[in-house]
């Protein structure tokens, strides 16, 4: 039987830490210089954590859009809005999702820390957002809200 996704109040980097991947919530914006525009919340704390992180998400987005892809080092993009200042997208968020759990299964992985996508800075309720999740993302999964 399938079990569902889990949510915890922690600190998303500390599972990075302990080897779990991080899904980093994302705009699908670029500058003319290639970077991935970051934004806030996860977003930011990435760019600062990992200096290649923007550079890397620039690239992706450029060559082949707005989806979940394996940033590297064990931290993948997930869009919730096309760009930062725009309300995350309820039904790019469910995208991801899927795009999240068939990367996942793919490739392998056991642990995976997600933000509640769009409900920090983005201002959407977790309980409109959770059912968007629900369908895809099992035990495998931890929402993350900040504590």
């Amino acid at each position: 039987m399938k079990r569902s996704l889990r949510e915890t109040i922690a600190d998303l980097w500390t599972f990075h830490d302990r080897g779990a991947v991080v899904a980093v919530t994302t705009s699908g914006l670029v500058g003319k210089d290639g970077l991935a525009r970051l934004g806030r919340g996860v977003a930011r704390q990435a760019g600062e954590r990992y200096p290649w992180f923007a550079a890397r998400l620039g690239a992706l987005l450029a060559a082949s859009g707005h989806h979940v892809r394996h940033v590297g080092e064990r931290i993948v993009s997930f869009p919730v809005e096309r760009h930062p200042l725009e309300r995350p997208d309820p039904e790019l968020i469910r995208r991801s999702a899927v795009e999240l759990a068939v990367l996942a299964q793919r490739e392998g992985w056991t642990f995976v820390a997600i933000p509640r996508p769009g409900c920090g800075g983005g201002g959407l309720d977790w309980q409109e957002v959770k059912p968007l999740l629900a369908p895809y993302l099992d035990d495998r999964f931890v929402a993350v809200t900040v504590g």
